[in-house]
């Protein structure tokens, strides 16, 4: 393909993207694509910046509407200094959360609505949506459980569990709206069947193309 192929990898916290996305990044490579991870909030200079904004734990006053702008404001980054340049090469790109966690940690969880929130973004998106995004479903006790297992807690984690739980119920929401781009998978199957129905997918797209 003249494009590369751009996937990203979606869920609750603690729903396990990252060693999805890590088995995913060699399934790749031994397909022959030159593979780019990247994350969000981040990846670049300026995005990790605000990052660093959005998750400090002691902005608990920050209000929804300026979560939801910093947000994207590390979106355009993202898409303008990385994801952009390098699909136009021909890489793989897999992100860890893109434009779908915005629609529901702002637009659902925080309230804002889902049509205010896309539209916030789409300047920052421009033309490049997802070939493919996974959803990791699993419930918000199981998520949070593990991430206090893991790490100190950021200040989206600290939220309680009923915005965790309309987190939760908002990615199957947004995977009702798009069913041909969003995939749902049980976060609580084995690692290894998880990865094997990501692949396939991933597969058939290649074939596809």
């Amino acid at each position: 393909m003249s494009q590369g192929i751009f996937i990203t990898m979606e869920g609750p916290d603690g729903s396990g993207k990252s060693t999805q996305i890590a088995l995913l990044k060699e399934y790749l490579e031994n397909e022959g694509f030159d593979v780019l991870i990247t994350r969000e909030p981040g990846g670049t200079k300026i995005s990790e910046a605000i990052r660093e904004i959005i998750l400090n734990k002691d902005f608990t006053e920050m209000s929804p509407v300026t979560e939801m702008l910093l947000y994207a404001s590390a979106r355009a980054q993202l898409i303008n200094e990385v994801i952009g340049p390098a699909l136009e090469k021909g890489q793989a790109v897999i992100s860890d959360r893109f434009v779908d966690s915005s629609l529901v940690y702002q637009g659902i969880a925080r309230g804002l609505g889902v049509e205010t929130v896309y539209e916030v973004n789409k300047n920052a998106i421009g033309k490049y949506m997802p070939d493919v995004t996974f959803l990791l479903d699993l419930p918000a006790e199981v998520g949070i459980a593990r991430k206090k297992g893991q790490k100190e807690l950021d200040r989206m984690e600290l939220e309680g569990l009923e915005f965790h739980l309309s987190v939760a119920q908002g990615y199957r929401d947004m995977a009702e709206r798009f069913p041909d781009r969003i995939r749902t998978i049980d976060a609580t199957k084995p690692v290894d069947e998880i990865s094997s129905l990501i692949k396939t997918k991933v597969s058939d797209i290649l074939k596809s193309a």
